[in-house]
């Protein structure tokens, strides 16, 4: 609920920081945009809307997701087209899994009015920082977060909603090495894996790092169980081509449930290829390599889009994955995605929202 209508207060920065942004060398999530929106949801409704200078936050120190680690989060993005139109990639995909998210979480849902009139709001005036840069984009950082300043295992009846921006580049410079996990899980079934929130993040820091301790960029999850079924890769989803054929690990309450997954498994079926969307255990996918019937292995998502990797460890054993051919389907998909969410593809899926 909405408290009346939706109205968002605007209060527009005296100093711009976009001079000193250098976007010809954007890393990662360094960049903060000039503003945020921010909503509250007290009393049982959404109430002060509004759009502000980005700055600090002020809390409790019992703030209740401090402590019971109510806190959920989205990731998407914002493309210029050749006209400097502002366009999102799939927006309400991504308000509705916010709201999947909270409800597995026990927090408020966002209305669509107040997560689509705040990121609008938001981007229009921050239009400036949305990079034109090829392989550049603004990321979007829709989260919630518990704040009821109390002491107490429950629900919190209190949250805000927050959205910020950052300009960014590649995710990855190179092409990753990936380690198959056969001990730590990031998700076991009944549990949160299909919820985006931060406690299972904050799970795989350990297991990631010891990986990369090892020469890995990333992890390849397996199942709690029996350590047999390939789940995610790090903060992607995986996919792989074998045998001239799309396969991927089935969604699941274990599996989060990407859209650029599921994109690209709409695009290959609009094509005319085969797609498995299932348990792939393992096995299948060293065996594939081996016999030289696998083509490509790679992690899809929102950060990264589209990012084949280089090496699977599994074992002890490394395997040297092929190189990737100009016309090979990552390579098509990828530069496909690419042109879509800039305008240069017609979009006949109906998945950009211009702002």
């Amino acid at each position: 609920m909405i408290a009346d209508t939706l109205q968002i207060e605007v209060q527009q920065t005296t100093q711009s920081r976009l001079q000193e942004v250098d976007f010809n060398n954007l890393v990662f999530g360094r960049n903060i945009s000039d503003h945020m929106f921010i909503a509250e949801y007290r009393d049982g409704q959404w109430q002060d809307a509004r759009v502000v200078p980005y700055g600090d936050l002020s809390l409790s120190p019992v703030t209740a997701a401090l402590h019971y680690g109510q806190a959920i989060f989205e990731g998407m993005k914002a493309y210029k087209n050749d006209e400097g139109e502002v366009l999102l990639f799939r927006p309400h995909d991504n308000w509705k899994r916010f709201n999947h998210s909270a409800q597995r979480m026990c927090m408020a849902e966002v209305p669509e009015e107040l997560f689509m009139g705040g990121l609008t709001e938001l981007l229009r005036l921050d239009a400036g920082w949305v990079p034109s840069q090829p392989g550049c984009s603004l990321y979007v950082r829709p989260y919630m977060f518990a704040t009821d300043p109390y002491l107490g295992v429950r629900p919190s009846e209190t949250y805000y909603f927050i959205i910020f921006t950052s300009p960014v580049g590649s995710y990855y410079s190179n092409p990753p090495k990936v380690k198959v996990e056969t001990e730590y899980i990031r998700a076991a079934e009944g549990g949160v894996g299909a919820a985006k929130c931060a406690g299972n993040y904050a799970a795989s820091l350990y297991p990631t790092k010891l990986a990369q301790q090892q020469g890995y960029d990333q992890l390849i999850w397996t199942d709690a169980k029996e350590h047999t079924f390939i789940e995610e890769s790090g903060t992607m989803n995986v996919m792989f081509v074998i045998d001239g054929k799309l396969v991927t690990p089935a969604v699941s309450n274990t599996i989060l449930d990407g859209i650029t997954r599921k994109s690209i498994v709409e695009i290959a079926r609009h094509w005319g290829m085969v797609v498995e969307e299932r348990k792939v255990n393992i096995t299948e996918v060293i065996d594939a390599i081996k016999e030289g019937r696998l083509e490509a292995a790679f992690g899809a998502g929102t950060a990264v889009v589209v990012s084949p990797f280089s090496v699977i460890g599994y074992q002890g054993e490394e395997y040297v994955l092929p190189q990737l051919e100009e016309n090979s389907f990552v390579a098509r998909v990828s530069r496909f995605l690419s042109d879509l969410r800039t305008g240069k593809e017609a979009d006949t899926f109906g998945w950009t929202y211009k702002v």
